[in-house]
């Protein structure tokens, strides 16, 4: 896999990262100046060279954008008559690309979680610096989870117009742009680039799963396990270079250590295949079988067929209005709970006067629901994605349901009923971006999985303030069993009029078979066999 080949313009796109780098690069000697200050740049002047490697940052996400944009569509998809079969794939090569795309796009994941979850770690001392008081220093992490909504939807739509791999590089090289977010001198800039590092964030979680769907066969529970590892990844090394950087040169630092982790990734793309059912659609036939033959997958192009485009609007047409709405219910109540009461949690326990350390029992908690997310993905590739989503969704409901009853003093009996809610709350976090991703076709499939991720992420915009609310005049039981109904019917939603995504079976061959081998006809794409 060349990145000449899967690169339309190859040279104007690494120009582009070149351009971007180099702008950063400045950035970052600005900060290393500021030493003497104690790296604090609070209120400092915006220099010529700041402005000029700013421009050169924009300029340079620009050039790599238009290096990304696929060639024009053709009319139709027409395969050429004398076009040879691909050569056979050995099954060592075949599992040996499957392990470097799982890889690389695991490594993708925990840089995207791990951007956000540095917000946490950052706000004493920007608030520190700024001089500023916790309602206005709020601003901060509110505009990367606003960012990560817009993001979430944004970068979804591209991913069906440049395609799943294309929109993960330029997702990547955003990463690189917005680590100057540790160089601004004022507080209104840095919420800016917060937003700006929000929407490339928000953007590689729907990419990732619609090119993952799309590339391992059938209905695969890596996916599901990649979803929940890399949330608690991300969150692990967010906390792990706050606690080694931050005390040598203070909170700014953690935007720049990231640098290295943004140029990793983009270093990596060679690991990095496109869709072969996007392929097809753009009427690259022979790349398509390429790609397919190297995955094992049997859903290869062959007809000739008009190709179309899809709009939003075809995520809330008649074919898939009802699945839509049932994984935007999903999404948001699993968001209030999880960016809302769980933000919360750790100060309502202690208000309730719990037999032990809040932040003991939930580490507690925590570890003991990590095996959740294992039996998850056990489930959700060999039983079935609805029920599984159903079954987790219904663990979370009936988890907070719980707080009504047991002695919130018995410290045994509060880590029992959070072990359930933080298996439930990580499990539905970790089966709902695949099944977003795998039950919508391939035209549109990114602009699903986008909505479902910005679903998800919107809690983290309304839940704080509507359970801080809450908890004004009503018990942690209380508030936990009103935030219970919307994740119950959710679940019930699911479980009644949800769809059920294909299996993948084996051929002789190895290759994967989707829905026991039948004739499927994507919209936008080709036939594929």
């Amino acid at each position: 896999m060349e990145s000449r080949v899967l690169i339309p313009r190859p040279l104007l796109f690494w120009a582009g990262v070149l351009v971007c780098s180099a702008g950063v690069g400045e950035h970052v000697v600005m900060f290393v100046d500021s030493a003497s200050m104690n790296y604090h740049m609070a209120h400092m002047p915006m220099g010529a060279s700041m402005w000029l490697a700013m421009a050169a940052i924009v300029a340079g996400l620009v050039m790599a954008g238009g290096g990304l944009v696929p060639r024009r569509l053709p009319a139709a998809i027409v395969p050429a008559p004398e076009e040879p079969e691909p050569e056979p794939v050995s099954e060592a090569r075949r599992a040996l690309a499957r392990r470097r795309l799982v890889a690389v796009l695991s490594f993708a994941l925990v840089v995207d979680q791990m951007k956000p979850a540095t917000l946490a770690f950052m706000l004493p001392g920007a608030r520190a610096e700024y001089g500023l008081t916790a309602a206005e220093v709020a601003w901060l992490p509110m505009g990367g989870l606003t960012g990560t909504v817009a993001g979430s939807l944004l970068w979804g739509h591209l991913a069906d117009r440049i395609g799943r791999r294309a929109a993960v590089l330029l997702a990547a090289l955003l990463f690189v742009a917005t680590t100057v977010c540790g160089a601004m001198p004022s507080f209104e800039a840095s919420v800016l680039m917060c937003l700006l590092m929000g929407m490339s964030a928000g953007g590689m979680l729907p990419i990732v799963y619609a090119l993952m769907s799309e590339v391992l066969p059938g209905r695969s529970g890596v996916m599901v396990l990649q979803a929940g590892l890399t949330t608690v990844g991300g969150y692990l090394a967010a906390s792990g270079l706050a606690a080694v950087f931050e005390p040598i040169a203070g909170w700014r630092i953690l935007w720049f250590v990231q640098l290295p982790l943004a140029l990793a990734l983009l270093a990596l793309n060679r690991w990095i295949p496109e869709s072969p059912a996007f392929l097809a659609s753009r009427g690259r036939l022979a790349e398509a079988r390429r790609m397919s033959r190297l995955f094992g997958l049997s859903t290869t192009p062959r007809a000739a067929v008009p190709a179309r485009r899809q709009g939003p609007g075809a995520l809330f047409g008649r074919d898939y209005l009802t699945q839509t709405l049932i994984i935007c219910g999903y999404g948001l109540a699993w968001g209030v709970i999880y960016w809302g009461f769980l933000t919360f949690l750790p100060s309502l326990l202690g208000k309730a006067g719990v037999g032990a350390k809040p932040p003991q029992i939930l580490f507690v908690s925590s570890l003991l629901s990590i095996p959740g997310t294992a039996v998850g993905a056990w489930l959700y590739s060999r039983w079935s994605s609805r029920r599984t989503m159903a079954l987790y969704g219904a663990v979370t409901a009936v988890s907070l349901l719980a707080l009504l009853v047991i002695p919130l003093r018995s410290a045994p009996a509060v880590v029992l009923v959070l072990m359930g809610l933080l298996t439930g709350a990580s499990g539905v976090v970790a089966v709902m971006g695949p099944y977003a991703a795998q039950t919508y076709p391939t035209a549109f499939r990114g602009m699903g999985s986008g909505l479902a991720a910005a679903c998800g992420k919107s809690g983290g915009m309304f839940g704080p303030p509507l359970i801080a609310w809450m908890t004004s005049f009503m018990s942690i039981s209380r508030v936990a069993a009103v935030v219970a109904v919307p994740m119950a019917l959710a679940a019930a939603a699911v479980a009644t009029r949800g769809r059920e995504t294909v299996t993948a079976v084996r051929g002789a061959d190895g290759a994967g078979r989707e829905d026991g081998g039948r004739k499927v006809e994507e919209p936008g794409g080709a036939v594929i066999p």
